[in-house]
């Protein structure tokens, strides 16, 4: 007689024999935004996988075992201890390592033990701000691929190596192809040249050694990739390229974020009342993607690579089914922002404009940033606090440098393979990994967005709500 287990693999294949089912697993990177999300998702719906080791290093006085009872304690692992128990979490194994040394920080022990018993290693760990010197971007995204793709080398039962890249980091593609690109430049000659150079000359040449590439992080995220497809030969490597990661759409917490990265950025900045300006093509869109369907994406690409083994680079967009322009967003989020979910502390009514021009932005600038948050640091020195607003104001000037670039840009992107993989699921795997925007109401996503913002980043509890309205009125 079958199973519930047995029902339950006959349409969840990931959770079955061509998935997760007895497979141990090895992330970097599980301790960022995506990693989260793909552990939970992961123990939830393919809860017979044998074990999740995480690459992870002492941070703020903290090992790897606290830093991981910290984060699994938190309200996004709610749904999985009330339907699978809080022992699912024994699955999960903190691993010490550095991805910044050239032994990648493991001892002798763990290393031995990790290349015997994983069958597939997730690659996310990389460095994500914009802003990051060269030499970091380069020891961590490049070369930190480049020894976990040694280190692959030596697993005894790998079956998929999937290396997390973005959807952004071939940016000279007006339209990006599942298929791979030449590097910018040799990865293996600039690993060595951050290895050999102090960060202050490298600072000095860093603008020529990037050319076109407007930061560090498209520019180290395709050299990686290139490292990846060198080997794509002599080991069963995968490529995913997620676009701009948001917030979670659906499951298991809607809204959810641990960071403010993207348009919730954006819309707290305006909400805040601290952001009154942007230069931006209103009509203009970008390429966003809730992190519960780059996860279940991640998970299907696996699934699909053991079993056919034919795809091997996935973009993971989604502007080609759904597209949202900056307006929109600014319209839907000043609606929800002034009205249903208004925020603490708001210094200014939400208001102000996009502009196509760059000199009408400029002076906005000048005049509804700069000299506001002068006259209220002048405020708060006077009355004996400390001033923040001038602080805010620059690092809004750097989100702007970075958001100028992409915003008034546009890219377009071929899914051919995502959507042949997409097509092999059953209608009940459809259902559980959600990969598509069916169903979406951008209005009631952002709504969950800004309302988790407040509870999870902001820590506005829901009692300040009747306040924060009238506050606003």
């Amino acid at each position: 007689m079958a199973t519930v287990e047995d029902n339950i693999q006959s349409v969840n294949r990931l959770a079955g024999d061509q998935g997760f089912k007895d497979k141990t697993l090895l992330l970097t990177g599980g301790t960022g935004f995506m990693g989260k999300v793909l552990v939970e998702k992961i123990l939830r719906t393919c809860h017979l996988v044998n074990k999740i080791y995480i690459l992870v290093r002492s941070k703020k006085g903290k090992n790897p075992e606290e830093r991981l009872k910290e984060i699994y304690a938190g309200p996004l692992y709610d749904l999985l201890r009330e339907t699978r128990g809080e022992e699912i979490l024994n699955k999960v194994v903190a691993i010490p390592a550095d991805l910044m040394a050239l032994d990648l920080g493991l001892s002798p022990e763990n290393r031995k033990m990790l290349a015997e018993e994983v069958n597939i290693i997730y690659h996310l760990a990389a460095s994500i701000r914009f802003d990051d010197p060269l030499k970091k971007a380069v020891l961590l995204n490049v070369r930190g691929t480049k020894l976990m793709l040694e280190f692959a080398k030596e697993c005894k039962q790998l079956k998929v190596f999937c290396q997390v890249s973005t959807a952004y980091c071939h940016l000279r593609e007006r339209i990006l192809y599942e298929k791979a690109y030449p590097p910018p430049s040799d990865p293996q000659l600039l690993i060595k040249i951050v290895e050999w150079l102090d960060e202050e000359l490298l600072l000095r040449v860093t603008k020529k050694i990037l050319g076109d590439y407007p930061n560090s992080y498209a520019f180290s995220k395709a050299l990686a990739e290139s490292l990846v497809v060198d080997e794509m030969n002599n080991l069963p490597v995968i490529i995913l390229r997620p676009s701009v990661v948001i917030p979670i759409w659906r499951e298991p917490l809607p809204g959810w974020s641990d960071n403010v990265n993207g348009p919730a950025g954006l819309l707290i900045g305006a909400g805040k009342g601290v952001i009154r300006t942007m230069f931006c093509n209103s009509q203009g869109y970008a390429d966003f993607l809730p992190v519960d369907i780059a996860v279940n994406i991640l998970m299907l690409t696996t699934s699909d690579y053991m079993k056919f083994k034919e795809r091997r680079i996935y973009n993971c967009t989604s502007s080609f089914e759904f597209k949202v322009t900056w307006s929109e967003i600014i319209d839907i989020g000043r609606k929800l922002i002034n009205s249903r979910m208004p925020l603490n502390g708001v210094v200014w009514y939400p208001g102000g404009s996009m502009k196509t021009s760059r000199w009408t932005h400029n002076i906005c600038v000048v005049l509804y940033h700069y000299i506001p948050a002068i006259i209220l640091d002048t405020i708060l020195f006077l009355s004996g606090h400390k001033p923040i607003m001038w602080k805010i104001q620059q690092r809004i000037n750097k989100g702007f440098e970075v958001f100028d670039y992409y915003a008034n840009k546009q890219w377009d992107f071929n899914n051919d393979g995502s959507l042949m993989a997409r097509r092999l699921m059953t209608e009940a795997e459809k259902e559980l990994y959600k990969v598509d925007g069916e169903g979406l109401n951008i209005e009631e996503y952002f709504y969950h967005c800004i309302h988790s913002a407040r509870l999870y980043i902001l820590k506005e509890s829901d009692e300040t709500l009747p306040a924060a309205r009238r506050h606003m009125k």
